[in-house]
């Protein structure tokens, strides 16, 4: 048995030590915006926070996670970077397929808490492990420039 901080809430799961996150999430406890994408921590698709920090959730055993906090898509945007990333996603419609977004806004979000005014080179940093089959990196920067003119 696994006890997780998961979105503010306490969450005991009977999971081995060495499962992914991901699979507790999405198996165990049916939080299904991180998505499945590569496994191996390439494509930024199973993104999550930890202690609010863009991590790949395929990768990280739940066993490693102690008391740390998870935050998923599911509650992102009851935070005031979260909802202001979502707000600018929406506002120009980023999305195409929308398979990538989720792991994208947590990614996106973890870079407006750590750099409320961020250049392009910061940007292109920390979503460099976010993949768009789309293509959508356009959008994608100019929303993160959105939000951050909206704090």
């Amino acid at each position: 048995m696994v006890t997780l901080q998961i979105n503010g809430q306490s969450r005991t799961v009977d999971a081995p030590d060495d499962m992914p996150l991901l699979w507790v999430l999405r198996d165990l406890l049916g939080l299904t915006g991180a998505k499945f994408g590569c496994g191996i921590a390439r494509c930024g698709a199973c993104m999550v926070h930890l202690d609010g920090k863009a991590v790949h959730s395929c990768r990280l055993p739940v066993g490693d996670i102690g008391r740390r906090a998870v935050t998923t898509i599911e509650a992102i945007g009851d935070t005031p970077n979260g909802a202001r990333i979502q707000q600018a996603w929406q506002d120009i419609a980023v999305p195409q397929c929308g398979y990538c977004q989720t792991g994208q806004i947590m990614a996106a979000t973890a870079l407006l808490n750590d750099t409320p005014n961020p250049s392009d080179a910061d940007i292109d940093e920390a979503m460099e492990g976010n993949l768009c089959r789309c293509g959508t990196y356009v959008r994608i920067r100019q929303a993160i420039k959105n939000a951050a003119k909206a704090d």
